[in-house]
């Protein structure tokens, strides 16, 4: 459920930016369970097989003044962004007025790392003054807890792995890149990049066999975390019960997560499914402390 001492006022309206995955469908359900105002923000070649339920404004990427503009009317306050998104292609000729003096902004967002990205994006919404909250801050229990949730549990060889993967995410998140690794035997298996972490899973199920040298050795973790500075409020890696499912496909002992620091989209169901697979859910304290800014603190 939610957390009362970071929602915006009753009778303010959320903007829940929506996305792909199962995230922005727990936040405009729990609005409506609570009597919260929103609307769903739903882009055009976005498809999501629950909006029909909601209030949606439908949203054009080449105009935003028309956005902003029905947000407005809506009594949108502040916008959560939630859920994985396709980078668009603009097209020049359907700015309207605002898109127009917002493109260069808008083009350097489609070139840049997805954190830089949605930093830009995040900015022009701060601009025209909605305030930004995160999801963890709309829902409770988000935030994935530390110590080992399930009844398998890590070895000394995952352990060791499992540090390895938090090495090489904390380096190619230092560059924008991606927010997982998947190490076994101190090996780095993959790396996630713009695909994300099912594409990854499915490259190390196909892939992975062959380049563990010991058969009796650790069979790999797959570890997530926030990449270094990045902004909270936008763009936290996520798990849920088909992250196990892929983990479980790609041969690896368990999934590591960062504790406070990664969404868990459905605890219970998770670690259900990690006690059927067999696997461990273990949220491991960060290796560095979080940036020093309010935004990155847990709801």
């Amino acid at each position: 459920m939610s957390s009362s001492t970071n929602l915006p006022a009753l009778g303010d309206a959320i903007a829940i930016v929506a996305g792909s995955g199962i995230l922005p469908r727990m936040i405009a359900e729990d609005c409506a369970l609570r009597g919260q105002p929103y609307r769903v923000v739903l882009f055009e070649g976005v498809t999501l097989d629950w909006v029909h339920k909601h209030p949606v404004i439908n949203a054009i990427f080449e105009k935003p003044g028309r956005l902003f503009s029905d947000m407005r009317k809506a009594n949108c306050k502040t916008v959560s962004f939630a859920g994985g998104m396709t980078r668009p292609k603009l097209s020049p000729l359907r700015f309207d007025l605002k898109g127009l003096r917002l493109a260069p902004s808008l083009f350097s967002a489609l070139k840049s790392g997805d954190d830089a990205a949605l930093s830009i994006v995040s900015n022009i919404f701060e601009a025209e003054g909605f305030a930004i909250k995160a999801p963890h801050e709309l829902l409770e229990s988000l935030l994935m807890k530390p110590g080992v949730l399930t009844k398998a549990q890590p070895s000394d060889d995952d352990k060791s792995d499992a540090s390895r993967a938090s090495e090489i995410v904390r380096a190619i998140g230092s560059v924008d890149v991606g927010q997982g690794a998947v190490v076994a035997q101190g090996i780095c298996l993959a790396t996630e990049s713009i695909q994300g972490t099912d594409q990854m899973l499915e490259f190390v199920a196909k892939t992975g066999e062959m380049y563990r040298p010991d058969p009796d050795g650790s069979k790999g973790v797959l570890l997530k975390a926030p990449k270094p500075g990045q902004d909270w409020r936008v763009d936290l890696p996520a798990i849920g019960p088909g992250t196990m499912d892929r983990a479980a496909k790609a041969g690896l002992a368990g999934v590591v997560v960062q504790a406070g620091g990664v969404l868990v989209l459905g605890l219970d169901e998770t670690i259900a499914k990690a006690d059927e697979l067999g696997l461990f859910l273990w949220g491991r304290d960060s290796d560095v402390p979080n940036p020093d800014n309010a935004s990155d603190e847990p709801a």
